[in-house]
């Protein structure tokens, strides 16, 4: 097994969908892409959060997803769930819900 190391990475422009701004408070979402940039990828399954920081020197998608009510269960989809997505060529991050992608 290949241990890779989380490299910074530029997040882009930072756009958000309209079911992201009214379902997930701003203060949520401030908190989600300050750890998706730190590399906390929330609560990804393991396979995925080793695939990001994969990505991180490779250049490649970044997924992360994060409780919208950080007090309920939440997987890594849901509808306790927004993702945020940061492109490959790193020129845009995407907050989202599961169900807009």
């Amino acid at each position: 097994m290949t241990h890779t190391t989380f490299q910074p990475f530029a997040l882009g422009q930072i756009v958000a969908t309209r079911g992201a701004l009214d379902s997930v408070p701003p203060a949520r979402i401030h908190d989600g892409l300050s750890r998706h940039a730190r590399g906390d990828w929330g609560t990804v399954c393991a396979e995925d959060a080793e695939r990001n920081t994969e990505a991180t020197s490779e250049g490649l998608r970044i997924v992360s997803a994060y409780p919208i009510d950080p007090s309920q269960p939440a997987r890594g989809y849901g509808s306790n769930v927004f993702w945020i997505i940061t492109e490959a060529d790193r020129s845009i991050t995407t907050i989202l819900l599961p169900d807009e992608y």
